[in-house]
């Protein structure tokens, strides 16, 4: 069939348009490269950007060919991708930019700039081909704009920053987040990190698994969302990284997690999880990456993991797998490259299998309780970082640990139990920077040999090391910090030789045997390195080397405990970056010339122990901490001291010679934390405005001065108090009412003074109190407190001694002191010493210390233990039987309850006062029997039981027999070791004299016995009775009786009151007692006033040996007669910059 000629040219013709329509619309689809090329040169002619530092834009130049430009990209002559980060733009992006006239940018990415603060320009929904949009840390803040949400075809949004508290941030609110990805369903990557959206568990939850369906990668770090994790997230079935770090969830891993069968990374670091975490989640066979380091509530345990495992990075820094070991199949994860369990609690040792571990790069195992010897790496030649401090591993390390890591640049093993030699070979390794061994048990020489090393950092402080420093530390000459104190080096050092070290900027020799040698003749100022730390305490240095008047750079210098004498030299004070400065047990005794153009910005200032004198130098401008205690100062402070102690924060001029008064300007030192003066002769009022500072004085020591008056009654509502010490003063008057104000009290001291009151209940509100001295004052009256009043759950040492209290002991109240009842474990547990933190980075503390007096000697307590536990009551007026509650107080070390007049048997329950060593209930008027459980307290180093009425046998045990017979003199009922008095076989009562049998008639009566019984049965009874009826002969005989015992008694040691004197007070003691309300825990009835007793002093010859927290007692240790010595507390700094 024919197709006729006419149709043959239709269908040319329609083929020919057709050819020529799609020719038309290709060539109207390629952009104008004078247009695009336009556009480009007027966007960086509008930008604002460093020239200097920028890499793309300086190099943007018209006539080039535009899509070869860096950061751009074309396709078909149109711009596809811009990429301008990391450019140093400053400014110049608004909706009239040229920018957004290049409408085929797939690819925009302006990350890492600095447009100084400005929203988001609105003109971003014109940008529609948009696929890729990174706006990351470019600067800009407040609201995302809507049109973002216009953006349809985008696959990846990233609006991350990072996120500082206070300065300004990108939020979502209108919209917010639900609105923003609404229309994004083809998104795969979201990156919001540190935008504020403040949205609830299940609200951004919801949004994102609804309107997300196709996403990978979820990034909401530091964005300001709180949990719970909603279940609605398992829509997400391609979510392969999950980083939600820095939030505030508060909530629990959800099990769930394990079903992301794709996730490759969860990082979930710092967002307040709790609970247990599931270990599904660990044996995810696509994990690669966990991270939930900074979540101190999460606890859980690491599962076995599967050999196809594929984790390479295990981070869990901080979380709290406590008692938890790690698995041996640890060493399944073939791939892991990155271990990072710092702060866990893991216990056990460290699995061998991970010396199989090949591909470990970084390994941190600190500060948990491994134990065990340390594993070998020497399998991973990769590895880099190899940090196992803080640990409690045991055994050696020799040569074979570090085989291979020849890419090892980080070694830390401190504060662990390793002990023998420093093998010499990792001093070879080639890249090693830091070798840190400190804190161990490392013994012998140092060895080592001169070898090319890029060592910067060696600390092989606290060991046992010995022998020589080696001379090879000098060719180590990239070293900077060196650091070998507290070991048994020995022999001199050479410090000229520091000269070699150009790179060394801290050295630290203090506490070895060593010599320090220095010659200033035969070296240059100009070749020391410049040094920013030197510690050489205890050194044997003699004079201040003269090299370091040009250490332009020194921050702090400690020649403290050294043999320097003569004057500090002024050009100390002109060291510009001085900051701490240590000269303390020397010999100094002068300052060189007035300090004139000081320059130093001096913040620590330890001048103590030395033999300065006059009077005290001018105060660094900016000091916070000045000792000048234990000196020969002997002036007056000056009057406007305080004006010099704008920023000090601890001065201590304590046990000089200072005279005169306390300045009142002392108050003007508004930060002053620790001011004590204690030990001079210091006299007057103390100033009221000193007990009225509110906020910030902690501790304020007066004490051995000559202060008189009161204690001024104005401790403020927001006191913060925690020492008040102004024992041995000549202070009077009442106990002051305000001090209940300080509710932080820790240690009160107010003995050896003048103050008459009552017992002072009101301090009952004080939980904190540890130590209450009122010894030697004139308190008076019962010790029981009327209701409502708090306890003294932390109270250890008691010390009322020698004042007039009165009525019985309050035994329940003593249930109160938990302190004193904890048992032999919980003490270990928290054995530990009372000290104030004055500088919280710079270790120094502020340290009380006191002297407990018993039976006549002083035991100073140079660090107060908290295990440390006594009562003193001795010389007071004390009635009644002793309570059966002492014997609760299990953890009690001294007892004293002696010189009152106490009744009534010992009871048996001291028997648990296993940890008691010194016993005092001497000169009491105490009867029956000593309990044989006294002979079951194996600590006991002091006893006595003198001066009451005892009887019966003494009981018989290893420990009772190391006494002598003075201990328990003075009971006529006593007998058995060691009194000299045999006791019966069986009563146990001393042997009564023997006598011959009396020959009696046949009926057996003893007929002049009986005779003379009669007679004076008779006698005595018509006696009685003319007494009764005769009132007048009655009271001559009475009024005879006192005055011949007032003669008598004195003689013999005691006190005797009259008829008249007793009936006087019984009246007074029932006036009292009908107006005290007394506590469930004092409700004993009044009774009649105690006679006082007196006797001898004995020493208290017991310590405390602090390894086995046990009474270590002086055999030696004899009884005598001795002065009444006052308790009192003091003070001792610690030091250490």
């Amino acid at each position: 069939m024919r197709i006729p000629l006419f149709s043959w040219l239709f269908l040319i013709l329609i083929y020919y348009v057709s050819l020529s329509v799609h020719v038309f619309v290709v060539v109207s689809s390629q952009c104008p490269s004078d247009d695009q090329q336009s556009l480009l040169l007027q966007l960086k002619n509008s930008l604002e950007f460093d020239s200097a530092k920028s890499n793309k834009l300086k190099q943007w130049k018209n006539g080039s060919d535009y899509c070869s430009w860096e950061g751009v990209s074309c396709k078909d002559g149109c711009v596809s991708h811009l990429d301008l980060s990391s450019e140093s733009i400053s400014g110049g992006l608004d909706n009239s930019s040229a920018l957004f006239d290049l409408r085929y940018i797939e690819n925009l990415n302006l990350a890492y700039n600095n447009f100084n603060n400005i929203q988001i320009p609105s003109k971003f929904d014109k940008l529609t081909d948009l696929s890729y949009l990174n706006l990351s840390n470019a600067g800009f803040v407040g609201q995302i704009p809507i049109e973002i949400a216009h953006l349809g075809r985008l696959v990846t949004l990233d609006f991350s920053t990072l996120y500082y508290p206070g300065t300004p941030s990108l939020k979502l609110e209108n919209p917010n987040l639900n609105v923003l990805i609404g229309n994004l369903s083809e998104l795969v990557e979201l990156h919001l990190d540190g935008v504020n959206i403040s949205a609830r568990g299940a609200q951004w939850c919801q949004a994102i698994s609804s309107s997300l369906p196709k996403l990978r990668v979820l990034s909401l770090s530091a964005s300001n969302i709180s949990g719970p994790f909603d279940s609605s997230l398992l829509k997400l079935h391609t979510l392969s990284v999950i980083r939600i770090e820095k939030n505030n969830l508060s909530t629990q891993v959800p099990e769930f997690f394990s079903n992301f069968t794709n996730l490759t990374s969860l990082r979930l670091s710092s967002s307040g999880l709790y609970g247990t975490f599931p270990e599904k989640i660990f044996q995810i066979p696509t994990l690669q990456t966990i991270d939930l380091s900074g979540n101190s509530q999460l606890q859980g345990s690491l599962p076995e993991f599967p050999k196809n495992a594929s984790l390479q990075s295990l981070v869990l820094n901080g979380a709290n797998f406590s008692g938890q070991l790690l698995p041996n199949s640890i060493g399944n994860l073939k791939m892991l490259s990155k271990i990072d369990v710092p702060s866990c609690n893991f216990t056990g040792s460290i699995p061998r299998s991970m010396e199989n571990l090949t591909q470990l790069i970084y390994v941190d195992l600190s500060m948990n309780k491994f134990n065990g010897s340390v594993p070998f790496f020497s399998m991973a030649k990769n590895l880099t970082q190899i940090n196992l401090s803080y640990n409690q591993l045991t055994g050696q390390i020799n040569s074979s640990h570090w085989e291979n890591l020849t890419n090892l640049e980080n070694l830390d093993m401190r504060h662990n139990l390793l002990d023998g030699t420093i093998p010499p070979s990792l001093f070879s390794l080639r890249v090693l920077q830091k070798l840190q061994l400190a804190n161990n048990q490392f013994s012998g020489q140092l060895l080592g040999f001169a070898t090319i090393s890029v060592l910067d950092t060696l600390d092989l402080s606290s060991n046992h090391l010995e022998g020589p420093i080696p001379m090879f530390i000098f060719s180590l000459r990239e070293l900077k910090i060196l650091s070998l104190p507290s070991n048994n080096f020995s022999g001199s050092f050479p410090l000229n030789s520091l000269q070699q070290l150009k790179n060394l900027s801290s050295l630290d020799l203090s506490y070895n045997r060593l010599s320090i040698d220095y010659n200033d003749i035969n070296s240059s100022h100009s070749s020391f390195p410049n040094i920013t730390t030197l510690k050489l305490v205890s050194g044997q240095l003699r004079i201040f080397p003269n090299f370091l008047r040009n250490q332009s750079k020194l921050s702090t210098l400690d020649l403290s405990q050294n043999q320097i004498h003569g004057e500090i030299p002024n050009w100390i004070w002109r060291l510009n970056n001085l900051f701490q400065l240590n000269l303390s047990c020397n010999s100094l005794e002068t300052l060189e010339g007035p300090l004139l153009n000081v320059t130093s910005s001096l913040s620590v200032l330890d001048l103590h122990s030395n033999q300065l004198q006059g009077q005290i130098p001018l105060f660094p401008q900016f000091a916070t901490y000045l000792d000048f205690s234990e000196n020969y100062f002997n002036s007056s402070i000056r009057n406007d001291i305080g004006d010099f102690l704008s920023y000090t924060i601890f001065l201590s001029l304590s046990s000089n010679k200072f005279q005169g008064i306390i300045p009142e300007s002392i108050c003007n030192a508004s930060n002053l934390q620790v001011l004590d003066v204690s030990n001079n002769s210091l006299s007057g009022l103390i100033p009221k405005c000193l007990t009225a500072i509110s906020g910030t004085l902690a501790v304020l020591n007066l004490r051995r001065n000559n202060l008189s008056g009161t204690v001024p009654d104005k401790f403020p509502e927001h006191c913060s108090l925690k020492t008040l010490d102004l024992n041995g003063n000549q202070i009077g008057g009442q106990f002051p009412k305000s001090l209940a104000n300080c509710t932080m009290l820790e240690v009160l001291n107010l003995g050896n003074n003048h103050i008459a009151d009552t017992f002072p209940c009101l301090l009952k509100n004080i939980s904190t109190l540890r130590v209450l001295v009122l010894r030697s004052n004139k308190f008076y009256g019962r010790i029981g407190c009327p209701k409502p009043h708090g306890n003294w759950s932390m109270l250890q040492i008691v010390d009322i001694a020698h004042n007039n209290f009165s009525g019985k002991l309050p035994g329940k109240c003593l249930r109160t002191w938990q302190a004193m009842m904890t048992d032999d474990n919980d003490t270990m547990s928290k054995l530990n010493h009372l000290r104030f933190e004055v500088l919280k980075f710079g270790q120094i503390y502020y340290q009380d210390t006191i002297t407990v007096t018993n039976k006549g000697l002083e035991m100073e307590l140079v660090k107060i233990l908290t295990v440390f536990t006594s009562i003193d009551i001795s010389h007071n007026k004390f009635s009644g039987s002793i309570p059966a509650e002492v014997g609760e107080l299990r953890s009690l070390y001294g007892l004293n309850l002696s010189s009152n007049a106490l009744t009534g048997t010992i009871p048996s329950s001291l028997g648990n006062l296993r940890q008691l060593e010194s016993l005092d209930l001497s000169n009491n008027i105490l009867g029956g029997t000593i309990p044989a459980e006294l002979a079951k307290l194996n600590f006991l180093s002091f006893l006595d039981l003198s001066n009451n009425q005892l009887v019966g046998k003494i009981p018989v045990s290893t420990q009772i027999s190391t006494f002598s017979a003075a201990s328990f003199g003075g009971n006529k009922g006593l007998c058995g070791p060691p009194l000299t008095l045999r006791c019966s076989n069986t009563s146990g009562s001393p042997h009564a004299a023997q006598k011959p049998p009396n020959k009696v008639s046949g009926i057996g009566f003893d007929w002049p016995s009986i005779y003379t019984g009669l007679g004076f049965g008779v006698g005595a009874g018509v006696i009685v009775i003319l007494l009764i009826l005769w009132e007048e002969g009655r009271n001559w005989l009475e009024d005879s009786i006192d005055r011949i015992l007032l003669v008598i008694l004195p003689m013999m040691g005691f006190t005797y009151k009259t008829r008249d004197e007793w009936n006087e007070e019984e009246e007074e003691d029932f006036e009292e007692e009908s107006a005290y309300i007394m506590e469930d825990c004092d409700t004993d009835e009044n009774e009649s006033e105690d006679k006082g007793f007196r006797g001898t002093y004995c020493v208290f010859c017991s310590k405390l040996d602090m390894s086995r927290k046990r009474a270590i007692h002086d055999p030696g240790c004899t009884c005598h007669l001795s002065p009444r010595i006052s308790s009192s507390s003091s003070s001792s700094y610690s030091f250490s910059p």
